[in-house]
């Protein structure tokens, strides 16, 4: 029984050593989120711009064109990314953007971006529920159609409804 209850702390205290490292090594990989005033993120040749606001602040005829409901409890993220080219200001690109959105307590919320394309403008939108006070963390993983590269933005928003 002795053996039995050794061994199984051993194993917790192994495992629960396991967890902390990969726990660690998530957030390492991680960027430091962006101040809360940033609305972009330089990446060389590129620049991700990214907002998110209360769907309420939408006029009503943008949110029936987009399809999306006015709500004080509905966020909407907005993003877009720009390629440089000197001299002008910039060109909209296509992306595969993966994203992933939190709460503080780790609460997942499920957030689908479609594309928007206006003219020569292109766009990637999507809105989730948030409640009161609620402070949302996204984390962007960002590739232009045409770079090899994918580029990391993480940044935080904080939503009131009352």
């Amino acid at each position: 029984m002795l053996r039995f209850i050794s061994a199984t702390l051993i194993t917790a205290i192994m495992l629960s050593g396991c967890n902390q490292d990969t726990t660690t090594q998530i957030s390492e990989n991680r960027p430091a989120a962006e101040p809360p005033e940033a609305a972009s993120k330089d990446f060389g040749d590129y620049t991700v711009h990214f907002s998110a606001m209360s769907t309420d602040l939408l006029e009503p005829e943008i949110a029936r064109t987009y399809n999306i409901v006015r709500s004080k409890n509905r966020a909407m993220l907005n993003i877009s990314i720009i390629r440089k080219i000197e001299g002008t200001t910039g060109e909209s690109v296509t992306a595969d953007i993966q994203i992933a959105a939190n709460n503080l307590t780790g609460q997942v919320k499920n957030l689908v971006l479609r594309k928007v394309q206006e003219g020569d403008a292109i766009y990637y939108i999507g809105d989730v529920q948030v409640a009161n006070a609620e402070t949302l963390i996204f984390d962007l993983d960002v590739k232009p159609e045409d770079s090899a590269t994918r580029f990391p933005v993480r940044f935080s928003r904080q939503f009131f409804s009352d």
